[in-house]
């Protein structure tokens, strides 16, 4: 009985009624008397032996009519019911290795009431069904497309003789180092005092322009590949990133350390490897690991796993293979045969749109997948770097504001330490910080986008500043409805549907016009 799960608590009520013992009224058998030796004798034709109920339900009112039944040993009832007796200590399942607590305590649940809570078998149920069902389908659109039209992926579509002429491109990128050294020398100076603390200012915001103004000159006049001129843009955006976080947290360490000279703080309380001034070592590691905001040490794990890097970049190649693939086989054709959705007939560019949905939700997950998920983390694994918070479940977002806060957390932990939190210290309100950091997110998406294009018509620009309606939308939505799916399909339906279609049809057709006539 140990072994089987109580019951709840209605059987419980109902096993212990029937096995009360019967009314006053109801002569009782004399108990036989039993011997050591009689009790080793098989049961067979012995008389079953009375189970004393437990001292909580002894006092119940009998369902018979006579009166109540007596207590055993006690005589009739003439004293006050015993009180219950105290709850038995639950005893504690061992985890598992690998189990989490939380998986413990549903299996326990489930353990104590059958059927209720229970999950199906491995292999059944609804997810397990669309697993199975999912590669199937996909696999049967990807034959027919390959026998109606065959391979459409060029040779030179990874390398062409268009990208040797990049070359500038990537002198440029070999070059961005110079930046972050002279950050460094910039900090050097004003550690040791040679420069005032407006000086060291004045030159960070002079190389943290640079670093931006630099890579756009470069390619604006080089005629270069689009996807060259993003990884470029990328590259940069990145470096200007690391720079700023790295001048504003170095300026607060310093007035922080002359705080604590004078007395004004106490620095018994402060760990002094958070406030010691940066080293080349330190500046090198922070431009490699896979953060945007600077500290002085990092959380660092013990070893490096090498075979889990290599099944990594397996990984990372193969979906990237797999977005080369939809990219050439799927979203080309489609595009190329469609017109620009603002110049002709609406009811085609909504056909278009609608068709390349599900091509660009593909490429936009494989994307994800392969830099956030792999190629991040294999980064954090070579550097030994702690800190692999890299997303969270952003497609269960139940509101726009939550999906900006989730599907990227670097740019977000960067956003949020170095553009929300200031804009408060100083006196702004929070719907003002919160445009203010639309606005720079807004204005990188454009020069990432942009630039490489050679085209500023601020499609971009205007998409991520759309983004602040919608996000005031799906709060009034989710609060009004109570509904958390209400501004998840809202959500979805921007992202997928509308959002990275159009923007690829709109920045499609303008480079090709702009082709035509720079050709023409």
């Amino acid at each position: 009985r140990a072994s089987r799960p109580p019951p709840s608590s209605l059987r419980f009520l109902r096993f212990w009624a029937a096995r009360r013992p019967p009314p006053s009224h109801v002569k009782r058998e004399p108990k036989p008397a039993t011997s050591p030796a009689a009790s080793s004798l098989p049961t067979a034709g012995r008389p079953p032996k009375p189970k004393t109920p437990p001292r909580a339900f002894r006092n119940l009112p009998s369902s018979s009519t006579h009166g109540p039944a007596p207590v055993h040993g006690r005589g009739p009832r003439s004293r006050r019911p015993l009180p219950p007796p105290p709850p038995r200590p639950c005893r504690r399942r061992r985890l598992r290795r690998g189990e989490s607590a939380g998986a413990a305590a549903a299996a326990a649940r489930d353990a104590l009431l059958p059927g209720v809570g229970a999950r199906p078998p491995p292999g059944q149920g609804e997810p397990a069904q669309l697993r199975r069902h999912l590669p199937t389908v996909n696999s049967r659109l990807i034959i027919e497309n390959l026998m109606k039209y065959g391979l459409l992926i060029r040779a030179g579509f990874w390398f062409s003789a268009r990208s040797l002429g990049d070359w500038p491109l990537l002198m440029c990128c070999l070059t961005l180092p110079i930046f972050p050294l002279a950050a460094l020398m910039t900090e050097k100076w004003a550690q040791r005092k040679l420069i005032r603390d407006h000086v060291s200012i004045l030159l960070h915001i002079i190389i943290t322009t640079t670093v931006l103004i630099y890579p756009v000159v470069v390619i604006l006049k080089c005629e270069s590949a689009v996807l060259s001129g993003f990884v470029l843009m990328f590259i940069a955006s990145i470096t200007w990133l690391k720079l700023v976080s790295f001048a504003h947290t170095n300026y607060d360490i310093r007035v922080l350390s002359q705080s604590i000279e004078k007395g004004a703080t106490h620095g018994s309380s402060i760990d002094e490897e958070n406030i010691k001034g940066p080293t080349i070592n330190s500046v090198v590691y922070f431009m490699l690991a896979p953060t945007l905001c600077y500290q002085p040490s990092y959380p660092r794990t013990a070893f490096i796993r090498k075979g889990w890097v290599t099944r990594q970049l397996l990984k990372c190649v193969v979906f990237t293979g797999l977005m080369g693939f939809i990219i050439e086989q799927y979203i080309n054709p489609i595009v190329q045969n469609s017109k620009h959705p603002l110049k002709g007939n609406f009811l085609d560019a909504i056909e278009r749109v609608l068709k390349l949905s599900v091509p660009t939700l593909y490429v936009w997950l494989c994307m994800f997948y392969s830099f956030f998920h792999l190629w991040l983390n294999i980064l954090a694994e070579l550097l030994r770097f702690g800190d692999r918070e890299f997303y969270k479940d952003w497609w269960n977002a139940k509101t726009v504001e939550e999906y900006w806060r989730m599907w990227n957390m670097p740019v977000h932990k960067w956003i949020v330490r170095h553009i929300y939190f200031p804009c408060i210290r100083n006196g702004l309100s929070k719907g003002c910080a919160i445009l203010i950091a639309f606005l720079v997110s807004a204005v990188f998406h454009e020069l990432c986008i942009a630039v490489p294009c050679h085209i500023f018509k601020l499609w971009a620009f205007s998409g991520i500043m759309l983004q602040i309606p919608l996000l005031f939308l799906t709060k009034y939505l989710q609060d009004k409805f109570k509904n958390t799916m209400v501004g998840n399909m809202i959500f979805w339906f921007f992202f997928s549907i509308v959002g990275q279609p159009m923007c690829v049809l709109l920045y499609y057709h303008d480079v090709m016009n702009r082709q035509a006539q720079t050709n023409g």
